[in-house]
């Protein structure tokens, strides 16, 4: 049974050559398609792992829960998305996209249900973790698509425009949430809700992805695009599956430079995740927002992202491919919006949203191109697992501001108050960003690999 599963999502075997006259046609539309589908569903991924933190303050209040104990389930998650981003990784890297990111979106949503329909802090912590592990299943297959699609030389902008998936699908899922808790009157409509449209979009999803160019008849994109940089004689090489020693060891382990961009990641994703989990909650308790204004700083957060994505990933292209260069100018202005909100005293909530605009606007770059360079420094085989790796130390980050920042929040907010917690879980938040602005200064000259 095992084995048929597994054979199940092996690549799609080559099929006979199209007439050459037709390639060009061909090429475009099942670049479209990659794109898209890719977009949406990941989009989609989205909507039921960011609805937690929306209606975090609901559950508390319906079964009893505290800070600590959330985030409990949003440090869990993180691990588990983490290791399963990398482990996942690997598995993608020699399957078939379309059968495993649909299968993956199935599975997240399926889980969403299950959380909604239970009030057991202790299952609630299992099904959740469950949850970030099967979530590792989404941008893998995306990572895969998109770098046999397309040249290195268009990477960081096909990117860039693929990166507002992350944003589309975060800050819907705010709005979302927060609008199915109040039109059912529950927080377990904030998991229902996504749910369903997961499940609708794992079917779109395995009816309109693709696997690699030769599985439709088309050649591979160095072919396609003439830009094989090493000569003729390692064309055939660039297709072939690595084995798992090769994936781990030559291409990850070994890489002194991937090393150096996921542990900047940790950092970045501490300060990226810092509002995204708590930022509804800290917005509600200190700065006296709403339920649906919460949801609606999610949004905020997320849409800000959108241009400033694809300018940077466009600029990192016209600057020969320096992510780090560009990340490490984006991280700068985040610190200072951070620091206004810091000093923002309760009362003034239209300036903490346009800091967490500037936020979302500078933050999501780095994400994105961060995520880039692991590809960059790797071959094209190897790009979900190197894509895994860095984004596995991302999401120690994001473990350790779930944990930390909610055991903060509680700990100085019982001794304190809750100004005094949060002023603090804030003042963690600039050291992070200070940290993170240093370990890129060493990837200002670093460049894609040829």
């Amino acid at each position: 049974m095992l084995l048929k599963i597994i054979n199940w999502f092996k690549p799609d075997s080559e099929i006979e050559r199209i007439p050459k006259d037709i390639i060009d046609k061909i090429y475009k539309i099942n670049r479209w398609r990659v794109l898209e589908s890719t977009f949406l569903g990941y989009a989609m991924f989205y909507l039921v792992r960011n609805n937690l933190s929306t209606v975090a303050k609901d559950i508390e209040g319906a079964l009893g829960y505290d800070y600590n104990m959330i985030g409990n389930i949003l440090a869990l998650y993180a691990i588990a998305y983490g290791i399963g981003k990398f482990l996942n990784g690997s598995l993608s890297d020699r399957s078939n996209p379309r059968k495993f990111m649909a299968f993956g979106l199935l599975l997240t949503g399926l889980l969403n249900f299950m959380f909604g329909s239970v009030q057991s802090y202790s299952i609630h912590l299992f099904l959740w973790t469950l949850n970030g592990f099967v979530q590792g299943m989404g941008w893998p297959p995306c990572g895969r698509s998109i770098g046999h699609w397309f040249s290195i030389k268009e990477r960081g902008t096909v990117f860039a425009v693929w990166n507002v998936a992350h944003n589309i699908g975060g800050g819907l899922a705010g709005v979302i949430a927060a609008f199915a808790t109040i039109q059912f009157a529950g927080w377990n409509a904030a998991f229902y809700v996504p749910g369903t449209i997961a499940l609708i979009g794992s079917f779109y999803l395995f009816k309109r992805l693709r696997d690699t160019q030769q599985s439709v008849g088309l050649p591979p994109i160095e072919e396609y695009t003439n830009t094989y940089p090493e000569g003729e004689e390692n064309k055939s090489n660039r297709e072939k599956e690595l084995t798992t020693k090769e994936l781990f060891f030559n291409h990850i382990l070994k890489n002194k430079y991937l090393w150096l961009f996921a542990i900047a990641n940790l950092f970045v994703y501490i300060v990226r995740y810092s509002m995204l989990d708590w930022g509804p909650t800290y917005l509600r308790e200190v700065k006296h927002a709403t339920l649906g204004g919460g949801g609606v700083a999610i949004l905020i957060l997320e849409f800000g992202g959108i241009p400033s994505t694809v300018l940077m990933g466009w600029l990192s292209d016209k600057v020969g491919g320096r992510r780090g260069m560009v990340s490490l100018l984006c991280m700068i202005p985040i610190f200072f919006a951070f620091l206004v909100i810091y000093l923002n005293p309760p009362g003034n909530l239209w300036i903490d949203m346009t800091m967490l605009a500037v936020v979302g606007f500078f933050v999501y770059p780095p994400v994105m191109l961060l995520g880039v360079a692991a590809l960059d420094l790797t071959s094209k085989k190897a790009v979900g697992t190197a894509a895994g790796f860095v984004g596995l130390f991302g999401y120690i980050g994001r473990t350790i501001q779930a944990k930390g920042f909610g055991w903060i929040a509680d700990y100085f907010g019982n001794l304190y108050g809750k100004q005094t917690g949060w002023d603090i879980v804030i003042l963690a938040i600039l050291v992070s960003t200070v940290i993170s602005i240093i370990l890129l200064a060493f990837t200002w000259r670093i460049k894609p690999k040829a």
